[in-house]
């Protein structure tokens, strides 16, 4: 199947699903995405993973700055294409869905530079948390996300959307998390502004299960282009 018919059969799923509201069993299904790596040469170290200074501040923002500059939630657009300047991600993005297991649907592994706006939750943008998800790597080296753990508080993800508006966002935190223990409330609940989480495989690495954990870059909405 060609990458354009691929792209009209997600969209065709995007449009029957849109909105779709997914529940607490859906939050903690969605674990991660099952991705091989390559285990020769140069990559043999694995992808980088998040330092300790970037996790996510446990306290809340408080006080007349936490929201006073924040942009206005905006309406439904579909994601098209995802920027992160800090680590050269610059890549086309397509719709995915939970698969017949529950699972996120990865972008097809033979195009390693494809990111995927999953449908279920808003549109980045949207009041409520958006996702977005990419691989990591695949048999041939290093994949759309490989460079995600690399990423600090203050980077800036910017996520163009159908309706030809700019969705900027600012990250707050970057985590690993165990697919065993993920959090799904504490990464995809609303927190009743537009936010994003951009997610990859992490962590551990075995033939047997693959990567054993999900690198999570956490960012709030901070400007409209």
């Amino acid at each position: 199947m060609s990458a354009s018919e691929l792209f009209e059969r997600a969209e065709e799923e995007e449009r029957r699903r849109r909105r779709a509201p997914w529940g607490v069993t859906a939050l903690v299904l969605l674990t991660g995405i099952a991705l091989i790596r390559n285990g020769s040469g140069e990559f043999d170290a694995g992808p980088p993973q998040p330092a300790s200074v970037a996790a996510p501040d446990s306290r809340p923002a408080t006080g007349p700055r936490a929201h006073s500059t924040a942009p206005a939630s905006l309406a439904f657009s579909a994601a098209a294409r995802v920027r992160i300047p800090a680590i050269r991600v610059d890549a086309p993005v397509m719709p995915v869905t939970l698969d017949k297991d529950g699972w996120i649907g990865a972008p097809p592994p033979e195009n390693p530079d494809l990111a995927g706006w999953f449908t279920g939750a808003v549109s980045p943008g949207e009041k409520g948390t958006a996702v977005i998800v990419g691989h990591v790597d695949n048999q041939q080296g290093p994949a759309v996300f490989y460079g995600l753990g690399n990423l600090r508080k203050g980077n800036r993800i910017e996520v163009l959307r159908k309706d030809g508006k700019t969705a900027v966002f600012e990250t707050y935190g970057v985590e690993l998390f165990s697919k065993s223990g993920f959090p799904g409330d504490r990464v995809y609940g609303s927190k009743g502004t537009p936010e994003l989480r951009v997610i990859t495989c992490g962590g551990g690495f075995s033939k047997q299960h693959g990567y054993d954990g999900n690198v999570v870059v956490f960012a709030r909405l901070v400007a409209v282009r």
